[in-house]
């Protein structure tokens, strides 16, 4: 894969880049692959373990399909989405008409963040800008084409940042398109086999750099390529600044979606496809991006309420990603008007109630020598080392009242069990025919129940 360095870019472009450095003796980065890929992924993104994706733009009008409406309609031309329009929408009526109805009324930053913040995530991403091209701020590359010039009249993104930073510990983050389905620059460079720059030169690049100097967010969430390589995108030129001279070059972190065929491979974090949930160990950090709406990132109207993942799937999800050695993120899809409709709050909510009993065996936790038990299904482990603590969640309550678990080596006189959210030392006795221990769980009413849809034991001393 070609490694251009800074090649390419305008000089424009390179005055927009700020003088100070790093600290002194800082690691710098220089702009291949080879040496990007070197970085230390910042070790709070690791103990997070969850966050919140947020899919919000001018898709969130017809709100109907998918975020991919655009496409679909005017370029796919699929029967429902032009039946859509023909039986809604007056003839000759353009995407770009949604843009003044994508009005933002209802939107409060410190309401999102408060519902964000009873998640129980850690870090929330959100679509600075879709593959439609537009911008949630003032961009000065998208003239007349985001949301302060049209529709909100606002600054979404910076709202939403100083809500995040002013009253949660979470961390911001933004998802940011690089190519735009229809910009003309960019089909542009397209027929030309990607051999012109254009699109990259003077929209994409100036944007970004714009982007990460006013927001500074402490993740970047690249997408959409374009089938464009890292080389047209100037990816590893633009990524080896964020990494040395960026006002977030400590703390950034970014995946590896900057140029087709880095997915997987290149970058900080792997992504590798939508909802990638591999059930196995990786070597390599990664992060699970998934819906809570099975069918679209965006709003839909259309969706069923069967549509929706149950909390019950949203736990197991987030407990296999974290035994696995993922990160979980979550995505809703607010409404043109900014409201996150009520089934998406509940869900956060009640992934944050779990997390308030069980918190302890996902954040900041290692991924153990077992992923998941040989025994009993749907058990999946996590460990603290230091505090020589395994954690075994499990998400069906044994009938017969005894968890058998087969990975667990404990000792007598030593090893303790403990349910979270319940406290009292439980019973365990070693298993006569092989590895492992039963453990015998509490009698519990379901209202003595320290939660639902899953939980946790804390094993202490067992190898």
């Amino acid at each position: 894969m070609q490694s251009p360095g800074v090649r390419g870019l305008a000089l424009p472009l390179l005055l927009l880049l700020p003088t100070q450095g790093p600290a002194r003796g800082a690691a710098r980065f220089a702009p291949t692959w080879e040496s990007l890929d070197r970085r230390q992924l910042p070790a709070w993104f690791d103990q997070a373990k969850f966050g919140i994706f947020i899919h919000w733009g001018v898709f969130s009008v017809p709100s109907f399909g998918s975020e991919w409406f655009w496409w679909y309609w005017q370029k796919e031309k699929i029967q429902k989405f032009v039946d859509f329009m023909k039986n809604n929408y007056p003839p000759g009526f353009k995407y770009e008409d949604f843009g003044p109805l994508f009005t933002a009324k209802f939107f409060d930053a410190n309401q999102w963040a408060d519902l964000f913040q009873a998640s129980g995530a850690k870090y929330v991403v959100l679509t600075s800008k879709h593959h439609e091209g537009f911008t949630l701020w003032g961009s000065e590359y998208s003239w007349n084409w985001n949301a302060v010039d049209e529709g909100p009249m606002r600054d979404i993104v910076k709202e939403l940042e100083v809500a995040i930073r002013t009253s949660t510990d979470l961390r911001f983050g933004l998802y940011y398109s690089l190519f735009e389905w229809f910009h003309p620059l960019f089909l542009d460079d397209q027929s030309s086999s990607f051999q012109k720059r254009q699109f990259p030169v003077s929209k994409m690049l100036p944007e970004l750099y714009e982007l990460v100097d006013k927001y500074q967010p402490e993740v970047l969430w690249a997408d959409g390529d374009g089938g464009a390589p890292d080389g047209y995108w100037n990816s590893t030129g633009f990524l080896a600044w964020l990494y040395n001279e960026s006002p977030v070059w400590d703390t950034v972190v970014t995946n590896d979606r900057w140029g087709a065929g880095s997915i997987c491979k290149h970058g900080g974090y792997y992504t590798c496809s939508d909802r990638y949930n591999p059930g196995h160990l990786l070597p390599h950090k990664w992060e699970n991006c998934m819906t809570i709406d099975k069918l679209s990132w965006g709003y839909r109207r259309n969706a069923g309420i069967w549509d929706y993942l149950t909390t019950g799937e949203l736990v197991k999800q987030l407990v296999q990603t974290v035994s696995c050695g993922g990160n979980l993120l979550m995505n809703i899809g607010p409404t043109q008007d900014g409201t996150i409709s009520p089934i998406f709050e509940e869900r956060l909510r009640q992934m944050g109630a779990w997390l308030q009993v069980n918190g302890e065996a996902i954040y900041e936790t290692n991924t153990w020598r077992s992923q998941n038990d040989t025994l009993t299904p749907d058990v999946w482990y996590t460990a603290k080392p230091k505090e020589k603590l395994v954690y075994a969640m499990f998400l069906k309550w044994p009938t017969s009242g005894q968890l058998i678990l087969g990975q667990p080596k404990a000792t007598l006189g030593s090893t303790e069990v403990k349910l979270l959210g319940h406290g009292q030392p439980l019973k365990w006795t070693s298993l006569e025919v092989q590895n492992g221990i039963g453990v015998e769980l509490p009698h519990l009413t379901p209202h003595q129940m320290p939660c639902k849809w899953g939980w946790a034991l804390a094993l202490t001393n067992v190898m």
